[in-house]
């Protein structure tokens, strides 16, 4: 085995330099450095991680709690982007799925604990309210993609469906439509009364009264058991004489429906009917033909910006803020048109 001693023999330095640039320590040129690297590579060198965590009580890796995030195939990119983030900056990830069970939970921070962990990265599959089981686990946080029900628990990034919803309503209403519907996503979920908030206040403030908004519930019920009326919602609706001119549709894949809707009445998109949806779920939103307009859910960003908050806190910076949020950027595509 390779040996810090064999790697100080080949760059012609001490072992103490060696372990200096292993470390990233500074006081060392940057000849020296590359010097050392090169040795490293030639002789095939590994740090011993264990005696690295002795010496200095950081582990320097992060642990990832998710519920169904890493079974999923759109907010698993949340954890491609802690992971970029990790590789960028020499940190280890360790990643538990719980499988939305407490007791599981409730079991993994405690092996966080053992394996002296530095940080945690909480994520949730889609934007909700819950406070971490970690029980007496004290360990720095970053909640992803929710936040705490208890005030300043831990500090949290999530999307701003807000604001992704009023740019989404602001394009409408600038491409000239003011009969304008909207099919509510489940009323469970913290972003679906943002996305309704934000598209009631931009229609107010382009003079549009309740009379001018078509508004109807899309789902409900437990989250991956709803009743889904999408496709009776939309079908009322362009059956109006005088109906929307557009449809936003709480999410991507309620789109879905309410294309086949309007198709199935003969009615063209966008020509007849604009619809734009929110997430930019790709295998939804460029399969639709035509393809979707869209704001797109900053998944990686959120994992990304979460691992370096997280480097922050685990280094004692002072939070500034407990609650961040990532913009949706508006994605046009071909399904609106002008009227």
């Amino acid at each position: 085995m390779v040996s810090i001693v064999s790697v100080a023999k080949a760059a012609g330095v001490s072992n103490k330099t060696v372990s200096r640039v292993i470390n990233g320590e500074p006081y060392v040129t940057e000849e020296t450095r590359e010097r050392v690297e090169k040795a490293i590579r030639h002789l095939g060198y590994v740090p011993n991680m264990a005696a690295r965590q002795i010496r200095s009580s950081r582990s320097n890796t992060f642990g990832i709690i998710t519920d169904f995030v890493s079974t999923t195939p759109y907010s698993v990119d949340i954890v491609r982007g802690i992971q970029d983030w990790a590789n960028a900056n020499g940190k280890t990830i360790l990643m538990a799925n719980t499988g939305g069970s407490s007791e599981r939970e409730a079991e993994v921070w405690k092996t966080f604990q053992a394996h002296r962990i530095d940080g945690v990265l909480y994520v949730t599959m889609y934007h909700r309210i819950v406070d971490p089981q970690a029980g007496d686990v004290s360990i720095p946080t970053v909640m992803i993609n929710c936040r705490p029900r208890t005030d300043q628990l831990f500090p949290s990034i999530a999307p701003d469906d807000f604001q992704g919803a009023r740019d989404l309503t602001r394009y409408l209403l600038e491409r000239g439509h003011r009969r304008i519907g909207y099919i509510r996503l489940n009323p469970v979920l913290v972003g679906a009364q943002m996305r309704l908030n934000a598209f009631r206040q931009t229609a107010r403030e382009f003079g549009l009264g309740e009379d001018d908004l078509f508004i109807r519930l899309g789902m409900e019920g437990p989250v991956g058991a709803e009743k889904n009326y999408v496709f009776s919602a939309a079908t009322e609706l362009l059956r109006q004489k005088q109906r929307p001119t557009a449809i936003m549709s709480g999410n991507d894949e309620m789109a879905i429906q309410i294309y086949i809707a309007a198709l199935s009445l003969g009615l063209r998109i966008p020509q007849d009917v604009s619809i734009v949806g929110f997430d930019d779920f790709r295998t939804v939103s460029m399969a639709l033909k035509p393809e979707l307009t869209t704001a797109a859910l900053p998944y990686y960003d959120l994992g990304f910006q979460g691992a370096s908050w997280l480097n922050g806190v685990v280094a004692g910076e002072e939070v500034a803020s407990f609650s961040r949020v990532a913009p949706c950027r508006l994605v046009e595509r071909t399904s609106v048109c002008s009227v």
